[in-house]
């Protein structure tokens, strides 16, 4: 290929197939970590000549739908005001960018079988280092516990996070602010020092 053609726009339809691709295979690797690349072909309504065409492999997907994820959460985080109480910036943070973030987890199976953990930990960086300095923030500030590294409470976050969309789909527990709110309940349970009372935040959807 050469560099003229490497740079060429797509055309309107490859655009909008690759999207389909691309939101096809989130949705069947979060379901299905094994998922092949003619299950994900038959989801996004394309032929395997046309998923070929844009993705040469299933590694090559697999890290595409990731790192497209990750940019749509690393998105939502950038619209998040985090300054201010920690507590409050949590609270805004979660009810924000929950759904994205448990969808990024629910890839994790797939991505590393197929991608390795280093580059799972690369595509990874940007986004957990803002939640991770604002969990340091809040252990400095003496808000967040500080017996516990700040890399395992944003792991514990994204834990949580997870599990609550398993429930969702299962349909036991209700979407939008009650899921936000039971999430940052729970986390600030796990983040409050022993010995001071859990506050009550309240969680409000951001536009």
């Amino acid at each position: 290929m050469t560099q003229h053609q490497a740079q060429r726009p797509k055309r309107a339809d490859a655009v909008r197939n690759i999207e389909s691709i691309l939101e096809a295979a989130a949705v069947a690797l979060a379901e299905d970590p094994d998922a092949s690349m003619a299950e994900i072909a038959a989801a996004a309504r394309v032929g395997r000549v046309t998923l070929y065409g844009h993705f040469a492999s299933r590694r090559e997907l697999v890290e595409a739908t990731v790192a497209r994820a990750l940019a749509e959460g690393d998105a939502a985080l950038d619209g998040v005001d985090l300054s201010g109480d920690p507590r409050e910036a949590l609270g805004r943070l979660i009810a924000s960018s929950w759904l994205l973030i448990a969808q990024i987890g629910s890839l994790a199976a797939a991505a590393e079988a197929e991608l390795g953990p280093e580059r799972m930990r690369q595509l990874h960086e940007r986004p957990a280092a803002r939640v991770e300095q604002l969990v340091a923030r809040g252990q400095r500030e003496g808000v967040f516990r500080s017996d516990l590294p700040a890399s395992w409470l944003v792991t514990l976050l994204h834990l949580v996070m997870h599990g609550a969309a398993r429930e969702l789909r299962a349909g036991r527990i209700e979407p939008g602010d009650a899921a936000a709110s039971l999430i940052a309940s729970t986390v600030l349970a796990a983040y409050t020092p022993p010995g001071i009372p859990v506050p009550a935040i309240e969680i409000r959807s951001v536009p």
